[in-house]
């Protein structure tokens, strides 16, 4: 992010809370603003919602819903903490049959993702037994002269 640009956070309940009562004391938009470190646009903007709604809380933003609670998040990456083995998609069945609340494979590997867990695959390899192992010592006997075009 280039430096002109500033970082957008939003105020948490808690934060909205102190400044509403601040500015209820009778305290000035400026100084409010100053003591916390914020636009004195952004108080004055939160305490005229306050006075036309008798609420300051945030307004919920556009987009398509959670499919899960964050209680189900945590007993997502609690299911796959457990049993190592398990696919995203026993995963989303058992979460479905706990929550009936249905659920994809790709929700629970995005849950997983958010609590930590990635997935990973087993490096496939050959199994060498005795008799292999034997075959390819030989081999490399053998050959140990050969030069390069050979």
């Amino acid at each position: 992010m280039a430096n002109n640009q500033s970082v957008r956070r939003h105020l948490d309940a808690f934060t909205r809370g102190r400044i509403i009562g601040k500015l209820e004391e009778g305290r000035s938009v400026t100084s409010v603003a100053a003591e916390f470190g914020i636009a004195h646009r952004t108080v004055s903007r939160l305490w005229r919602q306050f006075q036309t709604t008798g609420t300051a809380v945030r307004g919920f933003s556009s987009g398509r819903p959670r499919g899960t609670t964050p209680a189900d998040d945590r007993y997502i990456v609690l299911q796959a903490r457990r049993n190592r083995r398990q696919t995203a998609g026993e995963i989303a069945r058992r979460t479905t049959q706990a929550t009936g609340q249905p659920i994809s494979r790709f929700t629970v590997a995005r849950r997983l993702h958010g609590g930590g867990l990635f997935a990973r695959r087993p490096v496939r390899c050959v199994p060498l037994t005795p008799a292999h192992r034997r075959r390819r010592f030989l081999w490399c006997r053998e050959h140990r002269n050969w030069r390069d075009n050979e």
